[in-house]
């Protein structure tokens, strides 16, 4: 299915309806006045026109992406082989002025490989730390499932306090700091299943479908004419979007109203999932959290001053959908996450 934040924010449709909600409905809802913060968004839509210059048929997983920039959060995108999910992250990269490292994950990869290690200094005579790849801005983490455990919860304390502590030492990521993983959910040989501390830090998970037939279509005439995805100069995509950019559109967002009936809701919500039948696990305090902030994040993209049930309703499923776990039996009966949470927004009454 479409993922619930698969539309463009600067089209009218795109206010924070809920999934599936009539686009008439939404664009109803729409806020009439101009908003203050008009630049900003204008800024970040710039971001999305460049990264579409090489990625097609993926705008849900921009805009996942651009909400986890503006909430300090990590990505994970999954999805089957060729569906641009490095791609996607490397063209984000190029867009903003911020510095990008990419690591392929592999099994023989160790936890010094990522976050950095001693290493000898044959001029001092003395060890140094030599700082990893995490250090970093935006850590495109591919495959992250390909690699062990051990070097799997070396991002742990990178992802939660973004730091590294090594030999004594606790050295502080740039900021901003963010990881974009990709898995691919149908391969399983040579696989390491990401445990539950692991999914649980990241804000959201992205799923890429395959796009539809026009996007696809538009896809191969760009080949057709020459577009070399391994080349995203002649691509022309430019980098748009500096730290202090970000950091004024983190703090707009940041500062989107939120009513006490609206942080009910979203406790009212977590809840119901520890309650389900079908659920093992339910939403932790963190989710619950994140939730807040992403459905915040989503309010001001889409020029609202004050967050609504319909944000909170639109980023459930990208915030949620790794955080729980199944029963065995639903599992059995072929029942989905999406479709247990779904039922659940379905059930919980919404505040007026």
């Amino acid at each position: 299915m479409t993922d619930p934040i698969a539309t463009d924010p600067t089209t009218p449709q795109d206010s924070a309806g809920a999934p599936g909600a009539p686009a008439d409905t939404a664009a109803a809802a729409a806020p009439a006045s101009a908003h203050p913060d008009d630049e900003l968004r204008a800024a970040l839509n710039r971001v999305r026109t460049e990264v579409g210059k090489a990625v097609v048929g993926q705008d849900g997983a921009v805009t996942g992406l651009i909400i986890a920039l503006l909430t300090r959060g990590h990505v994970l995108l999954e999805g089957v082989p060729g569906v641009a999910k490095t791609l996607l992250v490397r063209t984000l990269s190029r867009t903003l002025r911020l510095d990008t490292r990419r690591v392929q994950f592999t099994p023989d990869l160790m936890p010094g490989d990522v976050t950095g290690s001693l290493a000898y200094d044959p001029r001092s005579g003395e060890f140094a730390f030599r700082e990893g790849p995490v250090f970093t801005n935006i850590l495109l983490a591919d495959e992250i499932n390909r690699t062990p455990p051990k070097t799997q919860s070396a991002l742990l304390e990178a992802m939660e306090e973004r730091q590294v502590s090594a030999d004594g030492v606790t050295r502080p990521l740039p900021d901003p700091f963010m990881v974009a993983a990709t898995q691919n959910p149908i391969e399983y040989e040579g696989t390491y299943a990401l445990p539950e501390a692991q999914l649980d830090r990241f804000l959201l998970k992205l799923v890429l479908d395959i796009p539809e037939r026009d996007s696809e279509l538009s896809l191969l005439r760009r080949h057709a004419d020459g577009f070399d995805p391994h080349d995203l100069a002649a691509a022309g995509v430019e980098p748009v979007l500096g730290a202090a950019e970000l950091a004024a559109a983190r703090a707009a967002a940041a500062a989107v109203r939120v009513e006490d009936d609206v942080l009910g809701y979203l406790v009212d919500l977590a809840r119901a999932t520890r309650r389900s039948p079908s659920m093992r696990l339910g939403v932790s305090p963190r989710g619950t959290t994140g939730l807040l902030a992403a459905s915040k994040a989503w309010a001001w993209l889409t020029g609202y001053e004050s967050l609504t049930p319909d944000h909170v309703q639109a980023m459930l499923l990208p915030v949620w959908r790794h955080r729980v776990q199944l029963r065995p039996e639903a599992e059995l009966e072929g029942v989905s996450v999406d479709a247990v949470l779904r039922s659940i927004v379905q059930q919980v009454q919404v505040p007026l």
